[in-house]
């Protein structure tokens, strides 16, 4: 018989990131966030002219703002998983792949504070 060839088995070389079933669950999850939020804007904004006015008063309650936030930062690590994965997937050195995983996470982090600044202002 004699043994089994390498990568089957105990002794397999197990290789990757094992991101898959989380980035799977938190892109469907942060979907759902993002969908329930459009839906609730929509349909605050088929009810009242659109101005500047019904914006801020849309915007005003805390409610309003901390669903808005909640959908901020689903939009944010939505968009962190399909950079992330994308970059691994694609970008083969890992120097560059470093490179560009932490220019996006710096540049969702500098959306996120300007977000909230702007939210915030209403």
């Amino acid at each position: 018989m004699g043994y089994p060839p390498i990568g089957i088995g105990p002794k397999r070389v197990a290789v990757g990131a094992h991101y898959g079933l989380a980035g799977f669950l938190g892109q469907r999850i942060t979907s759902v966030v993002l969908t329930l939020w459009v839906l609730l804007v929509g349909v605050s904004v088929l009810f009242g002219p659109l101005s500047y006015d019904t914006w801020a008063a849309l915007f005003a309650p805390l409610w309003m703002k901390v669903s808005t936030l909640i959908a901020l930062f689903s939009l944010l690590y939505h968009a962190w998983i399909g950079m992330r994965n994308i970059w691994m997937d694609y970008v083969t050195p890992v120097w560059a792949r470093l490179s560009v995983q932490t220019i996006t996470v710096l540049w969702l982090i500098a959306c996120a504070v300007w977000s909230v600044q702007i939210l915030w202002r209403v």
